[in-house]
């Protein structure tokens, strides 16, 4: 006759091992179809299910880890893009992410990019579902639950992966919903005492850094220029603003009367910095804005071979100017 112990032991073993069957093979719910989500390189299998956690696909992600570790899954993650259909088991969910079965459609977001620009490469990508084609730029923003009236500095630039016959709508609030994310962190972790006063700000100034930087090693120089100017209230005196203001009006050759001609983006005709961004800032140029050189100069001009000449003085700048573009 058994012991009551050992009934007991056996019973709860096979209450462990129907819950982890249980847990093992039901459908997980996704938060939304279809559910995409990132690996990075690198990611464990730790850090992948805490972040399947915040997204929603996992109630808990210690049990996900355990599960994972107990198949041997734990070093096999294959970074990439993932597009979720329908709804996998955490069984299956391991196997997709170990086996490295990402999505094949992708779009990418270049750096110094408009929103028009944006706008245009979504819409000629034959594998997109183009259900923005009828709205406004105002109205694209308020269905990706975006609180900014003007679209402008938005968008992530970074390469997307989706399924085929994703909605547009989707890939434009991926790409907002990560510049939120990066901006929100480069931030709170900014250099003291800059001249601006809130995120937006920053977005405004890293994307005039973004437009004006030839080579890269020049980037934070540059952003450096710009916040000595706001500091000491001199205007920016920057053509990319001027160009974006002239819009559809600029046919590729900057004038001297267009920048004395106002215009809200007119930076040699007002002070401070534009009302919106002016393109999509990458990831370095956000990081310059917001740790830019500590440097004393006041001017740059370029050298004709994509760097810059740097001068704190404006008579040094004008023999730059007189050395590098007459």
């Amino acid at each position: 006759m058994m012991k009551r112990p050992l009934v007991l032991f056996l019973l709860m073993l096979l209450l462990t091992v129907a819950s982890i069957g249980y847990y093992a093979y039901s459908p997980l719910t996704l938060p939304n179809t279809p559910f995409v989500f990132d690996l990075k390189q690198g990611s464990s299998l730790k850090s992948t299910a805490r972040e399947l956690q915040q997204a929603g696909l996992l109630e808990q992600d210690w049990l996900f880890v355990w599960l994972g570790r107990v198949l041997g899954k734990a070093a096999q993650l294959k970074a990439g893009n993932y597009v979720l259909e329908h709804p996998v088991s955490s069984l299956e969910l391991l196997e997709i992410i170990s086996k490295g079965e990402v999505s094949q459609s992708q779009t990418s977001v270049i750096e110094g990019w408009t929103f028009k620009q944006l706008r245009d490469a979504l819409d000629t990508n034959p594998d997109i579902n183009h259900d923005t084609a009828n709205l406004t730029d105002r109205e694209i923003l308020q269905r990706i639950g975006a609180t900014e009236n003007h679209p402008e500095g938005l968008f992530f630039p970074d390469t997307y992966y989706f399924a085929a016959g994703s909605s547009d709508l989707r890939i434009f609030k991926r790409a907002y919903q990560t510049m939120q994310k990066r901006l929100q962190e480069a931030w709170l972790a900014r250099a003291p005492g800059l001249p601006m006063q809130s995120q937006y700000q920053a977005l405004i100034l890293a994307s005039i850094v973004e437009k004006e930087t030839g080579t890269a090693s020049d980037r934070a120089m540059i952003a450096g220029v710009f916040v000595n100017r706001l500091r000491k209230g001199m205007l920016l005196q920057t053509d990319p603003t001027v160009i974006y203001g002239l819009g559809d009006k600029f046919d590729g050759n900057l004038r001297k009367r267009d920048l004395l001609t106002d215009t809200a983006y007119n930076t040699y005709t007002r002070a401070g910095l534009t009302p919106t961004p002016i393109a999509l800032p990458g990831l370095a140029a956000l990081q310059a804005a917001l740790h830019p050189a500590q440097t004393d100069a006041l001017y740059f001009v370029s050298r004709g071979d994509g760097s810059s000449q740097f001068s704190s003085t404006l008579t040094a700048h004008n023999r730059a100017v007189d050395r590098y573009q007459k």
